[in-house]
């Protein structure tokens, strides 16, 4: 198993804390992984056999306990009475008012309870309403680009390439890897996210009298490759209407609007909104959207698809996320900051390119940043060596470096 030490350390920092600590991310990015790790942690630190209660509702033998009434009795009978007991219930959105179970769980002396799901829809609803306050939520993503390095065995400009063309999925750094192998196992990946977990954000509609569904497979495929083709480029829900209408597609921009939101949901696409530098605010046209995982990016497009320079972008705002970044994209007047790194009260600003060699492109992305007069870090991050360096402030690193930093 490769270690997610971050998350790992992530959990043990909430650990006995009383709240519910939801781990959430899309399907085969680690989330059961990480909660065995955890508990293998736990007992490192003395926690007994008997404290732990681990059900995965993924797994057959547990069906019986996807009635929340089941569960909930289940648990309360292995509860450790003077000692803390430790709950994890993995891709916890398969039981139908579960937030029920958990509320009741939560407020049992003694408990410590994590939940993993695979579609952000489980954080609204009733258990919004229910748990407001009592719980925290850890965003998990596929592999780093240094976690990939660790897993496959492999540094440097190589490993870059591999995994701009793989992907970070856990199981593809490990496996034996051909392109025809990864492209079959992240196929089953991609069908499983837009089939099972559209159906279980179904189910969950429903539970909830919601009244605009997701029904329609190949509708939600054709937006889903029409996102991919456009990462790094302003995107809105008129867009994508008119690229479907423009193939012979019947379809209102609520509809689409609800399928892109499933996509999000899912965690396979990530929106961005833009960042006003002057005004301080949020701008919430032309929002861009990023691939979870550019292995899945390059199974949904045509190869002719490709865009390196996008690919690069995808990489560098997941990367911010990992370090604990709240990213947008910057606006300053006309012109554009690939990326607005904030947190807390640091701010940061990043350009990406693939080459800053030509004269035209090494002032087409120094211009913003120069701009903004402000004496916060402001990075330009490309994949050449031969233009890094320290131009009046402004740092010009190579794409590889930085990552492994």
């Amino acid at each position: 198993m490769i270690e997610r030490t971050n998350y790992i350390e992530k959990l043990l920092g909430w650990k006995d804390e009383q709240v519910i600590k939801v781990v959430t991310g899309i399907r085969r990015c680690g989330k059961s992984t990480l909660l065995r790790q955890y508990q293998d942690a736990l007992r490192q630190r003395g926690v007994s056999e008997e404290q732990i209660i681990s059900i995965n509702f993924e797994e057959l033998e547990n069906e019986p306990l996807l009635d929340y009434h089941a569960l909930y009795d289940h648990i309360k009978a292995r509860l450790c009475g003077g000692r803390m007991t430790y709950i994890f219930l993995d891709e916890i959105q398969k039981v139908p008012f579960y937030e029920k179970a958990v509320d009741s769980l939560y407020v049992k002396e003694n408990t410590d309870i994590y939940l993993t799901g695979s579609n952000a829809y489980m954080l609204s609803g009733d258990l919004a309403t229910l748990l407001t306050g009592r719980y925290v939520e850890l965003s998990m993503l596929p592999l780093s680009f240094g976690e990939y390095c660790r897993a496959a065995g492999c540094t440097g400009e190589a490993a870059l390439n591999e995994y701009m063309r793989y992907g970070g999925m856990p199981y593809i750094a490990a496996m034996d890897k051909t392109p025809d192998k990864a492209d079959t196992y992240l196929e089953g990946i991609y069908n499983t996210v837009i089939v099972r977990d559209i159906e279980d954000r179904q189910a969950r509609r429903e539970a909830d009298h919601a009244k605009r569904k997701v029904t329609d497979i190949a509708l939600l495929k054709s937006i889903a490759r029409f996102l991919a083709g456009g990462v790094g480029s302003p995107i809105s829900v008129k867009s994508v209407s008119d690229y479907l209408i423009s193939g012979g597609r019947k379809v209102s921009p609520n509809t689409v609007d609800d399928y892109m939101e499933a996509l999000r949901e899912s965690f396979v696409f990530y929106p961005v909104e833009r960042f006003d530098i002057v005004g301080k605010q949020l701008l919430r046209a032309n929002k861009k959207w990023y691939i979870v995982d550019l292995g899945l990016r390059n199974h949904i497009l045509p190869r002719s698809n490709y865009d390196l320079g996008f690919s690069i972008e995808n990489i560098v705002y997941f990367e911010l996320l990992r370090r604990g970044y709240q990213v947008n994209i910057g606006k300053y007047g006309a012109a554009e900051v690939d990326f607005v790194a904030r947190k807390r009260d640091e701010i940061a600003y990043y350009q990406v390119t693939a080459s800053m060699t030509a004269p035209e492109t090494f002032e087409r992305e120094m211009r913003p940043l120069r701009s903004i007069r402000d004496n916060y870090e402001k990075t330009v991050l490309t994949l050449d060596r031969f233009s890094t360096g320290n131009y009046d402030g402004i740092r010009v690193i190579n794409l590889v470096d930085w990552l492994g930093q």
